[in-house]
């Protein structure tokens, strides 16, 4: 992960991507952005989705996504965009959901620095298993709880390695 000084006056900016920015990568968003205000860091943190694809610009995050968050108490507030090269400037850390959209965004890095802001959700995953967050969009409701079970863990990891670089600046 870069290093970049995490205050409130100048907060970490994470974008989670997924293929179509529907399902996974707003799960994470939402997720993440739950356990920021839950651990009252929120100032420190810039969140952020989007899609390696334009199939779904415009649109909120995918109805069984929702259900399921909202069941774990997690609102999923985004509209899906599509992830741009000028985002890897933006960012200190893009969170690619499985190997696919991880190469897509190294393609589109400019540079080396770029291109180690780029890691896969599941490398914060205390159990990563094939090291991708599954693609719910075709299943049922199983799948879906599943990919928030994933993203909860790996979004609760990266939490807590984010907060010991608050703390250093606190």
């Amino acid at each position: 992960m870069t290093r970049s000084t995490i205050t409130s006056d100048k907060p970490y900016k994470i974008c989670f991507v997924c293929l179509g920015n529907i399902c996974r990568s707003p799960t994470a968003e939402g997720v993440f952005q739950h356990l920021a205000d839950k651990n009252g860091l929120q100032p420190y943190f810039y969140i952020d989705s989007a899609g390696t694809s334009a199939y779904h610009i415009g649109e909120p995050a995918n109805r069984k996504s929702q259900m399921v968050a909202n069941k774990h108490g997690v609102q999923l507030n985004s509209r899906a965009r599509r992830f741009k090269p000028r985002d890897l400037k933006e960012f200190d850390l893009v969170v690619a959901m499985d190997e696919e959209n991880y190469q897509n965004l190294l393609g589109m890095a400019g540079n080396e620095k770029e291109k180690q802001k780029i890691r896969k959700m599941r490398a914060f995953d205390p159990v990563p298993g094939d090291g991708n967050v599954p693609d719910p969009y075709y299943g049922g409701t199983d799948g879906f709880e599943q990919v928030f079970k994933i993203v909860h863990r790996s979004c609760e990891s990266l939490l807590d390695i984010l907060k010991e670089k608050v703390r250093e600046q606190i």
